[in-house]
């Protein structure tokens, strides 16, 4: 197994109950995630050995942070303490034709604050295979975007493989501040991952009667956002998910990989959705896992597209599920019969 590296912000993630709308909650129940984080878990809980890299509050919510990650049994030996607080994310879970909504509470956040110099990447990456981060890290802050590019340099230096999750997020920052600092980073990513979203946000590619809303999509139109996203980065290998978002309750799930000059496309999944947050996450997890373990394209994808449907049917960020309940949904076990 390998020994993999992922840099980002955990929160504290509060959502109402019983499908709610914020405005009517009067409690909430609170877990923790983040996009790295949840990469995190769901490595360690594949057998990988995973450390994270974050800054948190020497607070008690710094604390849960922390054993959050330590109780799935990630490495938390380089988070950094320091700053004032802990981001916070409320969720307002959508159902049928109501979406889910996101409202940030992250702003100075301990992460958002570090700055070049703090985190000893030598010693971070010293034995170390693969180096996992996103773009909603850079996204924090100018400081942070500084330190996100002083690790995906000094990774590449140090000869580990070097993901990156696109990750566009609108309200943490504009299209063109993202092409700026995206631009730069991608010279230093192995594997990039996305959608179409990412795609045109980032990098302005765009190609007409891509719209995952229509309910269905055309397979050979997101292989050329594929192929240009390739070569806008640099990067042999790029990943694209495909939601089919019929409603907020049910989607179709699957994806693509360009492997060097090969595209890969996998099986769809019909999902019923508990929580779609960490789906994303919860691919790159899974390509990430079949990728360091020398698996063939094809064989990756589709453990990674397997593990992130499954990923859709549990509560909270992280997917928590082994190898084996992976492979068992790669191999059509898709009865959802009670195992006794």
């Amino acid at each position: 197994m390998a020994k993999i590296v992922t840099f980002g912000e955990i929160m504290l993630r509060l959502a109402p109950y019983h499908y709610e709308r914020l405005i009517q909650a009067d409690r909430f129940q609170a877990t923790y995630g983040g996009g790295e984080a949840n990469v995190a878990v769901s490595l360690s809980a594949f057998g990988h050995t995973v450390y994270y890299v974050t800054r948190l509050p020497e607070n008690p919510l710094g604390d849960a942070a922390e054993n959050a990650l330590r109780r799935f049994g990630v490495h938390t030996d380089f988070i950094l303490r320091g700053g004032e607080r802990l981001g916070i994310y409320f969720l307002e879970h959508g159902a049928s034709i109501r979406p889910s909504r996101v409202v940030y509470d992250r702003a100075h956040s301990a992460v958002s604050e570090l700055q070049p110099g703090m985190v000893p990447w030598e010693e971070v990456f010293a034995g170390k295979d693969w180096f996992h981060i996103t773009g909603i890290t850079p996204a924090l802050s100018p400081s942070c975007a500084e330190v996100a590019l002083e690790s995906v340099r000094k990774a590449k230096e140090l000869g580990l493989t070097v993901s990156c999750d696109l990750n566009y997020r609108k309200k943490l920052w504009t299209p063109e501040e993202a092409q700026r600092l995206m631009s730069r980073l991608v010279e230093f990513v192995d594997v990039v991952i996305g959608n179409e979203e990412d795609a045109e946000k980032v990098f302005g590619i765009r190609e007409e009667g891509v719209n995952v809303e229509k309910g269905h999509l055309d397979i050979e139109k997101y292989k050329k956002v594929a192929r240009r996203l390739a070569e806008r980065s640099g990067a042999k290998r790029v990943a694209i998910t495909l939601r089919e978002s019929l409603s907020a309750s049910d989607n179709n799930w699957s994806a693509l990989f360009l492997d060097d000059s090969s595209f890969h496309v996998s099986r769809k999944y019909a999902l019923h959705l508990v929580d779609r947050v960490g789906g994303g996450d919860s691919f790159a997890a899974g390509l990430i896992h079949g990728l360091v373990s020398g698996w063939e394209a094809q064989q990756a994808l589709e453990f990674a597209v397997a593990a992130s449907a499954l990923k859709q049917t549990i509560p909270g960020d992280m997917n928590l599920v082994s190898e084996a309940e992976v492979m068992s949904i790669v191999r059509g076990n898709l009865s959802g019969r009670v195992q006794r």
